[in-house]
This record gives structure tokens, C-alpha cells and sequence, in this order.
């Protein structure tokens, strides 16, 4: 520890913080849901179909259900939970450096919620209704943000020469 007080950028955008707030949220649920897997185990989750197929009377030898069943295992749960982990850290880290106006954070935030945008309008096309639009917009308003904090940065660092 330095003992320097933590300083924020001043230029930074106000909504950083919040961006930063919505990763942790992210991140925490990822990492709940890892521990989550990791706790319960496969059982849980082929229960789960189970009752998915029988409530909706679907074929218990083809369809999509069926073959996620079979691939339930406790190598797959380990795998997921893993990738789940990966990500809730990712997402921690970040809201950690959006938190502090890191560079390196407004860039991998932007990257990031930029690459769920053609996701965002598909889930529009197939299932339009507030629910898709508002992620969209949340998403869209994120990359701006970011976006805005990565050229503002730019800007001053020319300015600065």
C-alpha cells in the first residue's frame, strides 16, 4: 500500500460508477451460480429437465431437452461452473477498474457489451417486446458511455502534447 488517497480521474464520466455497479452485479450472480453448480452437482439440473419434459409431454428420446439431458454430467457441470467463474471474475474485474477510471476497463467494458449488440437485435427479431428492447438499450447506452470515456481520454492526452 502506498497510502496515496484513492483520485479519480476528474474527467471521467459520472456513469462509470454505475456501469461499474451493474458489472459487480453481474459478476457476483456468475460467481453465485458457479458456487451454485459446483454445490449442487449435476442431480439438480437433470431433475430440472426431467420435469421440462414431462410438464410439456415432449419425447423423451429426441428433441433438444433430451439431448441436454444426456450431455449433463459431472464433468460438463464442472466445465460449466468453471466458464461461469472465468466470466464473474472477468465482470469483478472490470467493475473494479471502471470503479478507479481505468483506461484498460472503459476498453474492455466497451469491447465486451459491444459484442452482445447483434445478440441484443436478434433477440428483437425473434421475440420482440419491451424486455429485448431494454436490454438493447442498456447495452447500447453502456457502449456510448464507455465510448465517450475512451475519446474524452484521447482527446486530452492530444491536448496534453
Amino acid at each position: 500500500m502506498t497510502g496515496k488517497p484513492y483520485n479519480p480521474d476528474p474527467h471521467a464520466h459520472p456513469g462509470l460508477h454505475l456501469i461499474a455497479l451493474l458489472e459487480a452485479a453481474k459478476g457476483a450472480l456468475a460467481v453465485l451460480a458457479a458456487t451454485g453448480l459446483e454445490i449442487l452437482g449435476p442431480l439438480p439440473l437433470q431433475h430440472a429437465v426431467n420435469r421440462l419434459i414431462l410438464r410439456f409431454n415432449l419425447d423423451p428420446e429426441h428433441g433438444a431437452l433430451p439431448s441436454l439431458l444426456r450431455m449433463i454430467s459431472p464433468d460438463a457441470v464442472h466445465l460449466a461452473a468453471a466458464g461461469m467463474l472465468a466470466y464473474g471474475l472477468l465482470h469483478l474485474v472490470e467493475a473494479w477498474g471502471l470503479w478507479r477510471a481505468k483506461a484498460w476497463a472503459s476498453w474492455l467494458g466497451c469491447a465486451s457489451a459491444a459484442l452482445y449488440l447483434p445478440f441484443d437485435i436478434y433477440a428483437i427479431v425473434r421475440h420482440p417486446g419491451w424486455a429485448s428492447w431494454g436490454v438493447l438499450a442498456i447495452n447500447l447506452l453502456v457502449v456510448a458511455v464507455l465510448a465517450r470515456d475512451l475519446v474524452r481520454r484521447q482527446l486530452r492526452r492530444y491536448r496534453t502534447r
